[in-house]
């Protein structure tokens, strides 16, 4: 009887027992949990950044000139492999490496928290790969240009982080690269994560971004440019296409180029868009400006006659001027004078408009400032106050000495002309695009605008009479075309010596604008190549190197743009 009462009490005693036990388990279960898994997971919790998608830059016409593709990199931590060399072994034939391969990554790797094992895994590579402990899969951007070269100074290129750092890229990296997201997690003993605690920030991906830039006529504009560059053995050039009644930008060539697909290959010389950093003296290209500012302000007539000193003039405080290759002219209008390049005739112009008017127009047709193009890097140029000029400044910059402009500058101030004396600005971005497809940013185009430089009539003549002029029947020759009445200017300049006083007899900037058709333009083209090898013997002139290049431009976009044949009746 005694044994059954200390059987029964051993049995009362189990029971309270376990009773106690499933309580303080219900008890930790269900109201201590977080407290436990907090304790055992800190060490294990993993600050993750959500990268978002960087926005894709297109064409006016949709086509792709930069976007982002995801790609996989499988990777290893050292520190917390064991056996490194049955780590190796195992994976060999999943990412098809040898295993002495993996081994030595690892082995090596200088960072023990991660070495880098193979990029671009595939999905089944992926799954294997994770179960090897100490193995893991980053996920990130790769930028891509499907068109390599071609717009390369426009859209840019960006850093192994995916940062903009030239064209496009750079100047609107806010709006592509969007906005990350920061996630604490906890993770396994393995870095596997097990689920998310805390999200912090705004997640979007980036806008996507439209050009103007049209990449058949930007193909057209590198083609040619690059045979000239290439034929001439030049030291650099640029080639712009600018529809002239809105300003928007068809196409921008910088040569040398690169590759944005593969930076690490290319001289960093070559990044920088000489067509809005590059400043030179554009010679006599600059001449129908000046001779336009002089029609307005009233101190030429268009039929009144200039004499042009049979080719020599000279006199107190400005020194003496002669013609190219000599030539002697007397009187010329100046329409003459510009179809025939007279150094003298546009000195007297300059002279007739004195230091302030002069200064002013220039001013006011962009010269020494920025035009403003949406494009990172852009310089002013150089436009000296009209107080620091002399009797030499005033008769050298109407023929395109003294002063220093830019590509771009150029060919907005012939895009005022062809735009009736219009202000006009250059411009790149045509629209952003939200990933929902939503335009949240448009710049129209418009013909009509306000704001004359100068007046409609005297944009009308000095394009469509004295420029016609110049390639029907003077420097620009080259430049006609069958279907389009063109006009253009040349410029030939001579590059200032770098070592002392005055200009170098080889090396010149050979330079063309080009428009068409003439009564209503579609279209405008400079061609600018510096340092075209003046040995080979086949010219170094604006009239010889760089118009041919600009006229084939010139035709193909018109054809290409639909634009209807229209050349002047005789």
């Amino acid at each position: 009887m005694k044994s059954i009462r200390i059987a029964i009490f051993f049995l009362l005693l189990l029971i309270v027992a376990l009773l106690s036990l499933a309580g303080r388990c219900f008890y930790l279960q269900h109201f201590k949990s977080n407290h436990y898994i907090d304790i055992s997971t800190k060490q294990q919790q993993k600050l993750v950044t959500q990268k978002p998608q960087r926005g894709e830059i297109l064409d006016c016409r949709g086509r792709v000139l930069a976007a982002s593709n995801k790609i996989h990199t499988i990777k290893a931590e050292p520190r917390i492999i064991e056996d490194l060399e049955a780590t190796s072994t195992k994976l060999a034939p999943i990412l098809r490496m040898s295993s002495r391969e993996i081994y030595k990554i690892i082995a090596e790797s200088q960072n023990p928290g991660f070495a880098k094992l193979k990029v671009g895994a595939d999905l089944e590579q992926r799954i294997k790969a994770r179960r090897i402990y100490g193995i893991g899969v980053d996920s990130d951007w790769q930028r891509h240009y499907p068109l390599g070269s071609l717009a390369s100074h426009i859209v840019g290129f960006t850093s192994v982080d995916n940062q903009g750092l030239g064209g496009i890229e750079l100047q609107c990296d806010k709006e592509l690269g969007g906005l990350a997201r920061q996630n604490i997690i906890f993770a396994d003993a393995r870095r596997r994560p097990i689920r998310l605690k805390q999200q912090n920030g705004t997640f979007s991906d980036g806008v996507g971004i439209i050009l103007t830039v049209d990449a058949t006529i930007q193909q057209f504009a590198r083609a040619e440019l690059i045979k000239q560059y290439e034929s001439y053995e030049a030291e650099s050039a640029v080639a712009i296409v600018v529809e002239p009644s809105t300003g928007a930008i068809l196409a921008m060539v910088s040569l040398p180029d690169f590759d944005p697909n593969d930076i690490r290959s290319a001289d960093p010389d070559n990044f920088r868009n000489r067509a809005i950093t590059d400043q030179f003296e554009p010679g006599s290209i600059l001449k129908p400006i000046v001779a336009a500012i002089a029609i307005d302000g009233g101190v030429v007539g268009t039929n009144e006659k200039i004499f042009c000193e049979n080719g020599y003039y000279h006199g107190k405080g400005f020194g003496g001027i002669t013609e190219y290759r000599n030539h002697r002219y007397g009187n010329m209008t100046v329409r003459e004078i510009l179809v025939k390049s007279s150094n003298i005739g546009m000195a007297k112009i300059g002279q007739r408009l004195g230091k302030g008017r002069l200064y002013k127009g220039l001013k006011l047709f962009g010269f020494g400032k920025e035009t403003g193009v949406d494009l990172p890097g852009e310089v002013e140029g150089v436009l000296r106050p009209a107080r620091e000029w002399t009797g030499y400044s005033v008769t050298r910059i109407p023929f395109g000495q003294e002063i220093s402009v830019t590509a771009i500058q150029l060919i907005r101030a012939f895009c005022i002309l062809a735009n009736g004396g219009r202000s006009v600005r250059p411009f790149f971005i045509r629209a952003m695009v939200d990933n929902n497809g939503r335009v949240i940013k448009l710049k129209q185009q418009r013909r009509t605008g306000v704001g004359f430089v100068v007046e409609p009539e005297v944009a009308e003549w000095i394009v469509t009479e004295a420029l016609v002029g110049v390639v029907d029947e003077g420097t620009g020759k080259r430049a006609k075309l069958e279907k389009w009445q063109v006009f253009g200017k040349t410029g030939t300049a001579n590059i200032a010596k770098s070592n002392e006083k005055g200009y170098s007899d080889s090396d010149y900037v050979a330079s063309f604008i080009a428009g068409a058709p003439a009564e209503d333009p579609a279209a405008v083209v400079l061609v600018s190549i510096r340092k075209p090898n003046k040995k080979l013997g086949r010219g170094y002139t604006g009239g010889a190197v760089a118009s041919p290049v600009a006229a084939r431009i010139l035709e193909k976009t018109l054809t290409y743009l639909g634009v209807p044949p229209r050349v002047r009746k005789p």
